[in-house]
């Protein structure tokens, strides 16, 4: 393989600026299975934000909110509603990832920087990303604390049971009319990404409306970031109506990992996570479409689930519905049998779902 001038570890965490971190974090682990792991507030320093992180297994989520109303964050916040700001990488030094990337041309967020404690040093810095989100780089082999150095443990009475999510798979952004193509160059000239996969409004299309996407993905696949653009169509697309209610561009969903898709969409339904449903229809050619599955097709038929196959194997996913009022952030569950690609072949069934969800919201 080619030097890779960025190597990257994986996702280190995903940070969301929300309007109360609190009951953020409380519902994250009530209904998706979460750990409170640490906090960080006025009580341990942090005059001006309170954070909570919570984990389960590689997965790791902070919220944070501001304290006062004319706060940056406040301002995100009345802005875009509950959303990623965040995006945290993995890196081996954070000093060498932001000098590789801003020479490329990212603008930096922010220096290089070390935070320290008695448990050790974490490595920062970070550069912008399409909208108000940010990448950041973490480095921490030199710490063995919580969470970072102005952090303490959070634990609480209240342990909810984990669903089986495992890591992130990927994280699609939204970015506004003819864009994808400036963000699909930045993440190759400026991180080393390459494209791998890329959809146009053929493959992604319904009778109303339509999006393009490209997939980018970093030297050793650890970090995939698929990019979305609006497409000509009769009527709003999905995308129109995200960055219309999010007031510009930003990352639309989050797809966490499982390896049993039937028992954690099981869990959190129980949990009240609510997805969007496809008509039964969908399961009555399933197998002529995607060959012979593993799985029971009764259970993924109840529930919702969709499946597709590529060359290197199949992959089953479900979609929330959004996890706030706006209809703009929801998540992804998938379970990958070998697949490597994204459900092409259920863009259509996907679609046409989000439409009916769409048009009760009067946003069509």
């Amino acid at each position: 393989m080619e030097n890779d001038f960025l190597p990257l570890l994986g996702t280190d965490y995903i940070e969301f600026y929300v309007g109360n971190a609190k009951q953020a974090a409380h519902y994250y682990k009530t209904a998706f299975g979460f750990q409170g792991i640490a906090y960080a507030g006025p009580e341990t320093g942090m005059k001006d934000r309170a954070s909570y992180v919570v984990s389960q297994n590689q997965l790791t989520l902070v919220f944070t909110s501001a304290l006062r109303p004319d706060h940056p964050i406040s301002q995100q916040v009345l802005q875009h509603g509950d959303s990623v700001k965040a995006i945290a990488l993995r890196v081996e030094d954070a000093e060498k990832a932001w000098k590789e990337t801003t020479q490329r041309g990212a603008l930096s967020e922010m220096e290089p920087r070390k935070l320290s404690d008695n448990a050790g040093t974490v490595g920062m810095s970070a550069i912008k990303l399409y909208g108000d989100t940010i990448h950041l780089f973490i480095e921490r082999k030199k710490y063995s604390g919580v969470f970072m150095p102005g952090y303490i443990g959070w634990e609480t009475e209240y342990n909810p049971s984990p669903t089986g999510l495992l890591y992130v798979d990927h994280c699609v952004g939204n970015v506004g009319w003819n864009q994808m193509n400036r963000w699909v160059s930045f993440y190759e000239k400026v991180m080393g990404f390459k494209n791998i996969l890329s959809f146009d409004d053929t493959d992604i299309s319904t009778e109303y409306s339509a999006l393009m996407s490209k997939v980018m993905s970093n030297g050793n696949g650890f970090v995939k970031f698929p990019i979305n653009e609006p497409a000509e169509g009769k009527r709003k697309s999905q995308v129109e109506e995200f960055l219309e209610f999010f007031n510009g561009e930003g990352v639309q969903h989050v797809a966490l990992a499982t390896k049993d898709i039937v028992k954690t969409v099981r869990e959190l339904m129980k949990r009240g996570v609510e997805f969007l449903k496809v008509p039964g229809s969908y399961y009555d050619d399933l197998e002529a479409r995607v060959g012979k599955i593993d799985e029971d097709l009764e259970p993924l038929k109840d529930m919702g689930i969709l499946v597709d196959r590529d060359p290197d194997g199949y992959l089953l996913q479900i979609f929330s519905k959004p996890v706030q009022d706006r209809p703009t952030v929801f998540f992804e569950i998938i379970q990958r049998k070998g697949a490597k690609s994204f459900g092409k072949g259920n863009f259509k069934a996907l679609f046409e779902a989000i439409e009916r969800e769409q048009e009760k919201r009067g946003n069509i």
